[in-house]
């Protein structure tokens, strides 16, 4: 299992190809849940390249079954609280882990800002749900921590059985035949053209690099994809 925190990730170089970002409201073909909404609506932007996967891994799905996409773009300053929020939160639980153990655990559930692939508008948290938009059971809620799920949130976990272990199966056909890569220690997380996407895919480079709320706004929506 490769995590974030792996040198091997940073260590890939970083380019940007201008990939243009979209609007997930304004896309028709996807459900967009609110949970993660924010004022600027950062939360509902992903590059083009993404929505296409998504559109192509929706079409892939059994009959009754839709994505439900949580959060796309986040920003630099929301993903170090984050970092920052669950890092203290285990040296609170484990003060004898050593600083390496501490960073390498809280990279099992959020990654440093410095790779983050949510800041590169190449990642995306989502679920299944119905044609009701009723969500089905993926074995743990999204965004369960390693901490508080004993692992289940872990894509492979062997603890998960029944319908949750065929619809994260039915994830992964999907969004993997669609070209997307899972971060394996979350189920629900999936990227595509970021630093994590091109170690496991062997690309040369990202095609997307990290940009800013400001940078993510500025760019109009498309009228029709």
């Amino acid at each position: 299992m490769i995590l974030l925190s792996d040198p091997r990730v940073a260590a890939v170089p970083s380019a940007d190809d201008g990939d243009e970002f979209v609007d997930l409201r304004e896309v028709p073909e996807l459900r967009l849940d609110g949970r993660a909404a924010d004022p600027a609506g950062a939360y509902a932007r992903l590059r083009a390249g993404v929505v296409d996967r998504l559109i192509a891994a929706q079409r892939a799905l059994p009959g009754g079954l839709r994505l439900l996409v949580v959060e796309g773009y986040r920003p630099y300053r929301a993903q170090l609280a984050i970092f920052t929020g669950y890092r203290d939160e285990l040296r609170r639980r484990h003060p004898d882990w050593s600083p390496e153990r501490l960073h390498r655990e809280t990279t099992k559930f959020v990654s440093p800002v410095e790779v983050a692939p949510h800041s590169t508008g190449g990642a995306v948290d989502l679920t299944l749900c119905t044609d009701d938009g009723v969500e089905v059971d993926l074995g743990t809620a999204i965004d369960a921590t390693p901490e508080d799920s004993a692992d289940a949130c872990f894509t492979d976990a062997p603890a998960i059985v029944g319908a949750a272990r065929r619809h994260r199966q039915i994830m992964v056909d999907a969004l993997g035949g669609a070209g997307m890569v899972n971060y394996p220690t979350e189920w629900w997380h999936w990227s595509y053209g970021d630093r994590y996407w091109a170690l496991i895919t062997g690309a040369p480079c990202t095609r997307y690099g990290p940009v800013d709320l400001a940078a993510a706004r500025s760019i109009p929506v498309p009228a029709e994809r």
